[in-house]
């Protein structure tokens, strides 16, 4: 063997200073993980509109849950009448756009003079609780029977695929009016308007799940074909143990993204059944009621009509704004 022609020369070692360069670099070129959550916030907080339609949601649930504290602090009542505002010739309040002053901020009924802004606040409570009942209510059928429809096939798949195509065909609305029209006043321990809303919250829920159940059962479909769910089953990994743990966790996006689009139809459905006479009962406030009552005023007090219309419009908007957000924001392909 021939000696090397050079002879290896030891490198020198960095000193302190190129220690500390070569970290903090090494430090600023390493990526940090991020989980789906993140992402989706980060997605989100980008979003304006939806933001902004998440905290009016916010608000509004604040103003529902504080109903009775909020209304106590500007000193009025949903029930209480002030017969000495309104004009006993027109039955109309007294003074400009519908009585509004600062004792009563957004004006009083026409007849009975009951404070507007008390009833919005506790009107707000009818609404929110129909539509996130009946929401929940949808939301739990429709992906039970969903993921069952289309993890397990065969019959059980075509015969809650004939329900589901028979409620959607179903008219909803007439068979609530005749249902709730023929409702006993006292059921379950519950009276009067506490039956109708109980009523409402099942029967809207039980019409709503067909549109739930028709998104989870596609999306069952095609996540139970998938390789973790393959290599799940090839590990001897039980039926239920892939509909929880690789099945249910996967739906948890678009159940989420349907549930905020399902709410405002809700608010809207509560509020036309109270429109049309066959949803809460007087003299419990609500939206539609009062919208169905200004109609005979709309010329001469159009501020009765505006104000709970406006209620309505501006919490619908909410949270289809917010649910819009969150739709980009859990879509994995979108790019905002």
């Amino acid at each position: 063997m021939t000696a090397p022609l050079h002879e290896p020369t030891a490198e020198a070692a960095p000193s302190a200073a190129e220690e500390a360069v070569l970290a903090g670099s090494a430090e600023g070129k390493a990526v940090q993980g991020r989980s789906l959550g993140r992402i989706a916030w980060e997605r989100l907080k980008r979003d304006k509109l939806a933001l902004t339609g998440g905290i009016v949601v916010l608000v509004l649930i604040a103003i529902a849950l504080l109903a009775p504290v909020i209304t106590n602090l500007v000193g009025q009542d949903p029930e209480t009448h002030h017969e000495d505002l309104i004009d006993p010739l027109f039955s109309t309040p007294k003074g400009s756009l519908g009585g509004i002053s600062a004792d009563h901020p957004f004006g009083v009924e026409p007849v009975n003079g009951r404070d507007v802004f008390a009833r919005i606040v506790y009107g707000a409570r009818i609404s929110l609780l129909v539509g996130f009942l009946s929401a929940l209510v949808a939301v739990v059928l429709g992906t039970v029977l969903g993921v069952l429809a289309g993890y397990f096939g065969g019959w059980l798949d075509a015969v809650i695929s004939r329900v589901m195509d028979g409620l959607l065909a179903f008219p909803q609305l007439l068979f609530i009016i005749a249902l709730v029209s023929v409702m006993p006043n006292e059921m379950l321990g519950l009276t009067g308007t506490g039956v109708r809303i109980f009523v409402m919250i099942l029967v809207i829920g039980f019409f709503g799940w067909p549109y739930v159940g028709r998104v989870v059962r596609g999306q069952t479909l095609s996540l139970r074909e998938r390789e973790y769910v393959e290599a799940a089953r090839s590990l001897g990994a039980g039926r239920l143990y892939i509909l929880f743990k690789e099945l249910l966790p996967n739906l948890v996006a678009p159940i989420i993204v349907y549930t905020t689009m399902m709410i405002p139809t809700n608010i809207l459905t509560e509020a036309a059944l109270s429109f049309l006479g066959v949803g809460v009962k007087p003299p419990t406030a609500s939206w539609g009621q009062m919208l169905s009552s200004a109609i005979d005023y709309y010329d001469s007090d159009p501020m009765y009509m505006v104000i709970p219309g406006l209620a309505i419009f501006i919490t619908v908007l909410a949270f289809n704004l917010f649910g819009d957000g969150v739709r980009d924001a859990l879509d994995p392909k979108g790019s905002r």
